[in-house]
């Protein structure tokens, strides 16, 4: 498929229950999901104002793309590798987020990291960290944002500061179509998350008054979540304005599983199978979190537990403005004085 094709699909009038057999189906969903990520690549790559198209034509394929996934079977597609999920922010992202939390221009962060950031642990501990987040956590009924729905959100703010606690939290529901109602929530054995939970929720595309707020709040305040590449695949093609707002450099992205894997010595020592960057066993680590208690994966819950779990390693890397030269002056005062000389001596 190319470009112009894509744009043809995007434009294209489907009557609802055109497609019956599963064949058609999935052969259906396969462009779709092709196309989305054509237009979005032509998308991002074009200027701004030079366009062909509008975002909103990428949104609307993926609302189209859902309906079929759910009359094909989200159990189905559920091992499937997707097209339009990220796996980690850009290194400019990265970058940038640094850059925010240490109040400097994003080219002196970068010229510490170095080529594709492989240094950007060394940026990371470089100067001190301040400024005030909003921690964010959604939950879906899939890991693909053109497949699934979100259901629950959490979000919370936080002063960086050594003893700040996360406030203003706040949680949603949203809803699912009806025939979830006896097939069941998809995912729930990960997020524990029943229809009863969501029977007569608005869904979150419908919801223009949670849309408004939360672009309004990440517009404002750096928008800080774990695997933050997940969050930000999904407000692409969920959140109006996002997108929009995201290439125009108004949103500012941190991704707490970098800041873990960047500076948290535990995990080069850790094997890489157990997971050590997740949020659960970095929590664990560090304490704020119980040896052998469960991440909840509730939005508010998850956002809670990220944001002081942050905070934790950042105190412990003595990265709070003035801990460094405290923990300087105490090591000063423990070592032991050198006895002056005299002249027998």
């Amino acid at each position: 498929m190319n470009l112009p094709q894509a744009i043809e699909l995007a434009n294209a009038f489907i009557l609802p229950g055109f497609l019956t057999d599963d064949a058609a189906l999935d052969e259906e969903r396969r462009r779709n999901e092709e196309a989305i990520q054509l237009l979005s690549a032509a998308w991002w790559e074009a200027p701004i104002g030079s366009e062909q198209f509008s975002y909103d034509l990428v949104r609307q394929l993926a609302d189209r793309n859902r309906p079929l996934c759910d009359s094909y079977g989200a159990d189905r597609l559920r091992d499937l590798s997707g097209l339009n999920l990220a796996r980690s922010l850009p290194v400019a992202d990265l970058v940038h987020g640094v850059a925010w939390m240490q109040g400097r221009p994003d080219a002196e962060v970068a010229k510490t990291a170095g080529f594709e950031a492989r240094d950007l642990g060394i940026a990371y501990v470089e100067e001190p960290v301040y400024g005030k987040v909003c921690g964010f956590d959604i939950e879906t009924t899939s890991k693909d944002p053109d497949r699934g729905y979100i259901i629950n959100l959490g979000l919370a703010f936080m002063d960086l500061t050594p003893k700040a606690m996360p406030h203003d939290g706040h949680v949603a529901y949203f809803g699912i179509p009806d025939m979830y109602a006896e097939k069941g929530v998809p995912l729930t054995e990960i997020h524990h998350i029943t229809w009863s939970d969501l029977k007569g929720k608005r869904p979150f595309r419908e919801d223009r008054k949670v849309q408004e707020a939360l672009l309004a709040t990440f517009k404002t305040y750096p928008l800080m979540a774990h695997n933050a590449a997940f969050e930000d695949s999904w407000l692409m093609l969920h959140l109006d304005g996002y997108a929009e707002a995201r290439k125009a450099g108004q949103i500012t992205l941190i991704d707490s599983r970098d800041i873990c894997r960047r500076i948290d010595p535990d995990v080069r020592s850790l094997p890489r199978e157990s997971g050590p960057a997740t949020l659960e066993h970095w929590a664990q680590r560090r304490g704020t979190l119980a040896a052998g208690e469960a991440e909840r994966h509730l939005g508010l819950d998850d956002v809670f537990l990220m944001l002081k779990t942050v905070q934790a390693e950042f105190n412990e890397r003595n990265l709070f403005p003035g801990q460094r030269e405290e923990a300087e002056r105490k090591a000063e005062k423990k070592r032991p004085k050198r006895r002056k000389k005299t002249k027998s001596s």
